[in-house]
């Protein structure tokens, strides 16, 4: 198999083996395709949460619209309470 870098990751898996982390440049392109793998899983995981997530959102019932002014004054009647209770 050949594979062509580009003189920017050709450095780095030079630099990689010339650090003595990695005997080879088949060792440094080895490891970062175990990383990219297990990337891929971790992918595939978040993915399969999020729909199990938006599912159970659809599933739990009609919607309820956002009122971001009740939303507003709560958080500025918790402030007031902060704010007082920080100088008195």
């Amino acid at each position: 198999m050949n594979i062509s870098l580009t003189p920017q990751l050709e450095e780095l898996v030079k630099a990689k083996v010339a650090s003595g982390l990695y005997g080879s440049a088949s060792e440094v392109l080895r490891e970062a395709l175990r990383l990219l793998e297990e990337r891929d899983r971790i992918h595939a995981i978040r993915f399969e949460e999020l729909k199990m997530a938006i599912k159970k959102g659809l599933e739990s019932g009609e919607p309820t619209p956002l009122d971001v002014e009740a939303i507003k004054a709560r958080g500025r009647k918790r402030l007031a309470a902060q704010q007082k209770k920080a100088t008195g």
